[in-house]
């Protein structure tokens, strides 16, 4: 006669609890994106060095109270690589942040094409007792481009393929640098302000803001989409950029979805083909523009 001796329960829980979290953490850190935090300063912004450390806030979807504007670095495994970076800049009303799903997201799909994805978090003017105005929002904006352009051999990037990515209130803050010479002050004590702020091309998703009066020759060439049924007027926007680059004559690749409203970020959450794709129809752009190329 064999003898069993009774199993303890909790001990079994607690070793199959053990066995699963050795197996599935590895997998559970695949699976999230690795990042790096770079701040735009060192010191903090110029003249708000004082508000440095004021810690932000985040919950849910959203990141606010940007008091030490950043670059959050995503990059792709080294055998996807192609050397292009991407400025990503969420969307919020100048508010907040969407920094979940029209910042990590978006820097996740770019990663899968190989490129080099920095999401900005910019200075928010419109948020309760902000001290901030558009100029500082137009100054980090240039800010990152110039640190990225500066430290190309660091993050294995060209910096002649720099690119910007906005939503929203994001695509206002790329209008604020891609229709302005970004020229550098040559003589700035910080070598990095006399590098150019201005993106080589520019994509544009349901972007709120103004389009300028006109759009020079020499304007990056832009990828554009947004819903006709868009309830914030960004379809307006979009057609006013679309003809402006037209008579520009500035590469321009325009997609007006038939529904999809405002705010459908990467497209994931919509029971519509077109709005769930349209992260696609940008890597063709890209693809086709040359700017995925090693």
């Amino acid at each position: 006669m064999v003898y069993l001796a009774p199993l303890n329960s909790t001990k079994m829980k607690t070793n199959i609890y053990s066995l699963l979290i050795s197996i599935l953490f590895p997998i559970f850190a695949l699976a999230q994106p690795q990042s790096q935090l770079v701040p735009l300063w060192e010191m903090g912004a110029p003249g708000f060095e004082n508000r440095k450390d004021i810690p932000e806030q985040a919950q849910d979807y959203w990141v606010k109270s940007i008091n030490n504007p950043s670059l959050t670095v995503f990059k792709p495994t080294k055998e996807k690589a192609n050397g292009c970076a991407v400025v990503v800049c969420p969307g919020g009303g100048f508010r907040e942040l969407v920094f979940d799903a029209e910042g990590i997201q978006a820097a996740q799909f770019l990663n899968s094409i190989g490129v080099t994805v920095f999401v900005l978090k910019y200075r928010l003017p419109q948020e309760k007792d902000s001290p901030y105005t558009p100029e500082n929002v137009q100054q980090d904006a240039h800010r990152a481009m110039r640190l990225i352009r500066s430290r190309a051999a660091e993050f294995n990037i060209d910096p002649n393929r720099v690119g910007m990515l906005g939503f929203s209130a994001g695509g206002a803050v790329i209008m604020m640098v891609a229709f302005d010479s970004g020229d550098g002050d040559p003589s700035a004590p910080d070598k990095i302000d006399r590098l150019n702020g201005r993106p080589n091309f520019q994509m544009l998703v349901y972007p709120g803001g103004t389009a300028p009066e006109a759009i020079s020759a020499d304007a990056p060439p832009a990828f554009l989409i947004c819903a006709n049924d868009d309830e914030y007027g960004c379809d307006e926007v979009t057609m006013d950029l679309l003809q402006k680059f037209r008579a520009a004559n500035v590469p321009v690749e325009a997609i007006f979805l038939a529904k999809g409203k405002h705010a459908f970020n990467m497209g994931n959450r919509s029971p519509l083909v077109t709005v769930n794709t349209w992260p696609q129809r940008m890597a063709d752009w890209l693809t086709d523009s040359g700017f995925l190329k090693q």
